[in-house]
């Protein structure tokens, strides 16, 4: 069953994502039925990038349970939220070549991908990103993903590039429902801001820079470390870093960070 409209199926597990989705406590403890468990894919896309390379993402889903689950997929950061139900037999597979326009029927778009599925254990959630040139298929990257909470005040993105062969993109999510202040700096050496970016995200909103858009007054550099500062818990953030020559994208996972002075 592969369902586009989240009403077809039982009020209780409407609420239950909902509730799951804003990380709210239940006002009653749910039956076991009624669990959710969240994962979280920082960022999947279907979007044209530098030199005429067409992005796309393949999301893997994996039931390892006893049992058949209902699983939902939603990208809180695309208009109107769309989302997507579906079930998985146990030991079942699922594959989503191209995630956005397989199972979202969308040509284009950009959002973290949240992935609720109805059980006490998560679905295994495995995604990578691949670029595609007219007949040339490009190494696909895997993207880490969040099975549990991540959010630290402070996070970093070591060893970033943006030169002649390399370029890096920057993402931040607010995924609450209020807007978000977000302060960017970039360090060469630990502690040592070399630049700062300050930026409010309205809620349910991404922002996906190239890393000089983010630092405008910074031309290039090697070995960077983007240091990442919110009290918005319901945040994720991530880096990709591309070589322009073979079009590799190399996603990196944050990590806890030391704010700079």
């Amino acid at each position: 069953m592969n369902l586009r409209c989240p009403m077809l199926l039982s009020l209780a597990f409407v609420l239950a994502v909902a509730s799951a989705s804003a990380q709210e406590k239940p006002a009653v403890e749910p039956d076991a039925t009624e669990v959710v468990s969240t994962v979280i894919v920082p960022v999947v896309g279907t979007v044209d990038g530098a030199n005429g390379v067409h992005w796309r993402t393949r999301v893997q889903l994996v039931n390892e349970l006893k049992q058949e689950v209902v699983v939902a997929l939603k990208l809180p950061t695309v208009a109107d939220q769309p989302a997507i139900i579906t079930t998985l037999g146990p030991g079942a597979t699922m594959v989503f070549e191209d995630v956005i326009g397989e199972a979202f029927g969308m040509d284009s778009a950009l959002s973290p991908l949240v992935v609720d599925t109805l059980a006490r254990r998560s679905v295994t959630v495995n995604a990578v990103v691949y670029g595609t040139r007219e007949t040339e298929t490009f190494q696909p990257q895997p993207i880490p993903v969040d099975y549990g909470a991540s959010y630290y005040p402070t996070r970093s993105l070591p060893n970033l590039s943006f030169n002649d062969a390399y370029r890096t993109n920057v993402g931040v999510a607010n995924l609450s429902d209020k807007e978000g202040e977000f302060t960017l700096a970039l360090q060469r050496i630990a502690g040592r801001n070399v630049a700062v970016t300050r930026v409010i995200l309205p809620p349910w909103s991404l922002w996906h820079m190239p890393i000089q858009g983010v630092f405008p007054l910074i031309t290039n550099g090697d070995h960077f470390t983007v240091v990442i500062e919110t009290p918005v818990r319901d945040s994720f953030v991530y880096a990709s870093v591309i070589e322009n020559e073979t079009s590799t994208a190399v996603f990196v996972r944050p990590t806890l960070a030391v704010a700079g002075p």
